[in-house]
């Protein structure tokens, strides 16, 4: 081969090699932008986990104290929650209430308060008017999702929902089950509620999605023109399929979709027992006495088999734009009713109330915290709110347990 050969094969080699370096380099960069993209989405995850980890944690502990003598279990594992029963009293309670010349004990114990007795988790006001109200009495009817995982009661009931420590519903209820509160003229002013009328809680609505067909949509509260969502515990505002959520009619007319938080949701799949059992083996890792080797080992593993699963395109906040669309099709406004101790929750709201197309619907769209509305309420439910939920005005401080119950 001639020099002009040499030359040239020299050239075309380096231009080869010089073209995959670039091509690398745009691969890398690529995968860091990818990588940049999750690892904010990542972080907001692990920042609500972690907000609703320590509302886990300060509730539990305040309710076990408040479950001192009161009928309860506490679940098992270490995140402990208590689940309250409904009690009634008895006939030795009953004689200690002194009643006035003209009662006895019989006409006591046809008194409503009295017959209604109490359960844990309630405010006694607020209990006894739910137990007076077929329709607020329904809502009992919805058995604990892990009821089979808890002690048994010792009547033998099955645990429902409302009768856990960490339920919304329940704080939501405690709240506007409380005589005088839907009276208010201050409550229905900060919620914008324009007429005096009666909570429906579990308020079935019809969100229409192809001609003839609706959804059954279970909002937490309706109130006269208002729709609420009440949040506690709960991680999130549930996800959903892209398929599912653009199926609704009118979805395009209220939302800017490409606005909307997407998420990619993972198909999961069982493996068998043979499938990448190379990868299971141990026998090369360094003995480590905290485990960390085998953590990591394990975590990498279920990353990559993460990212093998097939994915669909869907979206965050499916409760959110549900509710939206339901509040559109009733002409009414939609609040979400949350803990000042979960800012999480409150700018994944923000996020779906931008993508909100109309200035008209996005000033329906509402956002209170249980803090906020407590200094309009009854003193007695503010000390009850107080000590079970450590909710307390602005600008106030929760009391502690220790100077509550002097442990």
């Amino acid at each position: 081969m001639n020099a002009n050969g040499i030359l040239g094969a020299t050239q075309h080699k380096l231009a080869t090699e010089h073209y995959s370096e670039i091509t690398a380099m745009f691969r890398r960069g690529y995968k860091a932008a990818k990588r940049r993209n999750r690892y904010k989405g990542f972080e907001m995850v692990v920042m609500a986990r972690r907000y609703a980890g320590d509302l886990r944690q300060e509730l539990g502990l305040r309710n076990r104290l408040w479950a001192r003598g009161r009928e309860h279990v506490e679940s098992y594992g270490n995140s402990q929650v208590i689940v309250y029963a409904p009690e009634h009293f008895t006939d030795e309670e009953l004689q200690v209430v002194t009643p006035p010349e003209h009662l006895t004990n019989k006409d006591l114990a046809l008194d409503p308060v009295i017959a209604a007795g109490r359960h844990g988790n309630f405010f006694d006001a607020a209990y006894t008017a739910i137990v007076g109200k077929p329709d607020w009495m329904r809502r009992f009817d919805k058995i604990h999702a892990q009821g089979k995982s808890l002690p048994k009661a010792g009547s033998g009931r099955r645990w429902r929902e409302l009768d856990s420590s960490m339920s919304s519903d329940a704080l939501l209820m405690n709240i506007f089950c409380t005589p005088a509160v839907a009276a208010s003229v201050a409550v229905r002013g900060v919620l914008g509620v324009d007429r005096e009328a009666t909570p429906v809680f579990g308020w079935r609505a019809r969100v229409q999605l192809a001609p003839g067909r609706f959804d059954r949509t279970e909002v937490d509260m309706r109130w006269g023109s208002l729709l609420v969502e009440a949040k506690l515990t709960e991680g999130d505002f549930q996800t959903r399929a892209s398929t599912i959520v653009e199926g609704y009619r009118d979805f395009d007319a209220v939302f800017e979709r490409e606005l909307l938080p997407r998420v990619e949701l993972r198909t999961a799949r069982r493996r068998t027992a043979t499938e990448f059992a190379e990868e299971f083996t141990q026998e090369w890792e360094d003995v480590s006495e905290d485990g960390d080797a085998a953590r990591e080992y394990r975590a990498g593993i279920v990353a990559r088999a993460t990212e093998a699963e097939s994915a669909v395109a869907g979206y965050k906040g499916y409760q959110l734009i549900r509710n939206v669309l339901a509040a559109y099709a009733e002409e009414c406004s939609f609040c979400v009713l949350h803990d000042a101790r979960r800012p999480d929750l409150r700018e994944r709201w923000f996020q779906v109330m931008a993508a909100v197309k109309h200035a008209e619907m996005r000033v329906r769209c509402k956002v209170l915290t249980w803090q906020e509305l407590a200094p309009l309420l009854p003193a007695e439910l503010q000390e009850f709110l107080d000590l079970k939920y450590g909710i307390v005005g602005p600008r106030r401080v929760a009391s502690s347990v220790e100077d509550w119950f002097k442990i």
